[in-house]
């Protein structure tokens, strides 16, 4: 399964945020996707998702040699600012979800076996989730798309909010799963998409490059990524 971006164009007003980003995103990988603040992420994220319309080129979901276009399934999408249903506590939200998607989630496990994924305790799941810290939320979000299992799952800043601990959970996660998905991690953090990250894919002047390797040291990666964001300087 690859995710083929052909020419991506997006402005607001004047200003053309994407300038013909393409990419093939495959199953099996977690892609960073670093740039700096303001460098487009977020709309990137938006138009796979069809928050945004684009303004040009293509987006393509190709599966055993066939194209197509992405459907809302094909996508989950967890929001820098976590989105939840405040009046709910965490077990009602859960069964809420698991409800109106029981035809689409195979093998549907007890509730608690699903806060024991994410690991919340047991004293905080009938809290209500304006209670919960912006973290709790956060994982929150996340549960939900991975029990709705999409091929690709677009995260958008998602580890920023949590602690060393629980950072370090929701990795051990990602890679857990990452084989069966299309991960796209979006930071502006180097060290964080450096440590979890298969590959690291930067948006810079409104185009998209992965970065190889090559052989460098981590230092002679890290310069090489920090000269390829810098072009947004000259932007």
């Amino acid at each position: 399964m690859k995710l083929i971006l052909n020419d991506i164009v997006k402005s607001f007003d004047k200003k053309e945020v994407l300038r013909g980003a393409s990419f093939a995103f495959e199953k099996g990988e977690i892609y960073g996707l670093l740039g700096r603040n303001g460098s487009g992420k977020t709309t990137l994220f938006n138009c796979i998702n069809e928050d945004l319309r684009i303004d040009g080129g293509s987006i393509l979901l190709e599966e055993n040699g066939v194209k197509r276009e992405v459907c809302p399934d094909d996508i989950g999408y967890v929001l820098s600012t976590p989105v939840v249903p405040e009046f709910l506590t965490g077990r009602e939200f859960l069964k809420f979800f698991l409800d109106i998607n029981v035809k689409n989630i195979p093998d549907i496990k007890p509730i608690d076996e699903y806060f024991d994924f994410i690991m919340i305790g047991s004293e905080d799941r009938d809290r209500l989730l304006k209670d919960y810290s912006h973290g709790m939320k956060n994982k929150m979000q996340m549960l939900v798309n991975f029990i709705a299992n999409p091929g690709i799952l677009l995260l958008d800043e998602p580890l920023t909010s949590f602690d060393v601990v629980v950072a370090d959970e929701m990795k051990t996660l990602l890679r857990q799963i990452k084989k069966d998905h299309i991960i796209i991690f979006s930071t502006h953090i180097m060290e964080l998409a450096l440590d979890l990250c298969d590959e690291i894919v930067i948006l810079s002047g409104g185009v998209l490059e992965k970065m190889e390797k090559d052989g460098l040291s981590n230092e002679a990666f890290k310069d090489r990524i920090i000269q390829a964001l810098r072009r947004d300087e000259s932007d």
